[in-house]
């Protein structure tokens, strides 16, 4: 379980971050990607797997793979952390675009709704997703606009958790082909679902 103070603590090792990485590279964009996840415990095998998931969306649209290997390991960089998993990628695509090819990652990946990825300005501010023409982030449980349900508390963690799982089993099972897979492997892929029968 992570406390208050830990988190933003490790808030503010990731703006430290930022602004170290936006100085060494003048002239780059900064993408800083990190996993939703409600409540205390930031760091299982839910968003471990939402956080790979993530990291594989944005090497395909960023072209990571391309990269000679200094580059990946200067301007790709990647941080498994109790506090969550984090994921940092400078690149020269310019800001604008680069955000826009964020908010169709968001929007268009079976897990999209759980990736949280900021396009970081020079100033060290997110660029917003309405100056890409983006629609608000929409609520896991009822669809709304996520923010006015996070602000009343319309929903519980259990079932803000009840539909996360719900689309990582999804994915899950969309990932792995059945006819490939037993039973009892894929319940060892979920296993937050073991004593569901």
């Amino acid at each position: 379980m992570i406390t208050l103070d830990e988190l933003l603590a490790s808030r503010d090792a990731r703006h430290a971050l930022q602004q170290q990485l936006l100085a060494e590279h003048p002239g780059h964009t900064l993408v800083c990607t990190t996993v939703v996840v409600p409540g205390s415990v930031k760091r299982n095998q839910q968003s471990l797997i939402v956080a790979h998931a993530a990291v594989e969306a944005l090497r395909k649209a960023f072209g990571v793979d391309q990269w000679t290997e200094r580059d990946r390991q200067q301007r790709f960089i990647e941080r498994d952390l109790p506090t969550g998993y984090e994921v940092y990628l400078v690149t020269p695509t310019p800001l604008l675009e680069a955000k826009l090819m964020a908010v169709q990652i968001e929007d268009g990946h079976p897990l999209g709704r759980l990736f949280d990825i900021d396009v970081i300005d020079q100033q060290g501010a997110p660029v917003p997703r309405t100056a890409v023409g983006g629609e608000p982030r929409r609520c896991l449980v009822c669809n709304r606009e996520a923010r006015y349900c996070m602000r009343m508390r319309w929903h519980s963690q259990d079932d803000i958790w009840e539909a996360i799982n719900q689309r990582i089993d999804a994915y899950v099972k969309s990932t792995f082909s059945l006819s490939q897979m037993s039973k009892a492997k894929l319940a060892s892929a979920m296993p937050w679902r073991e004593n569901e029968g």
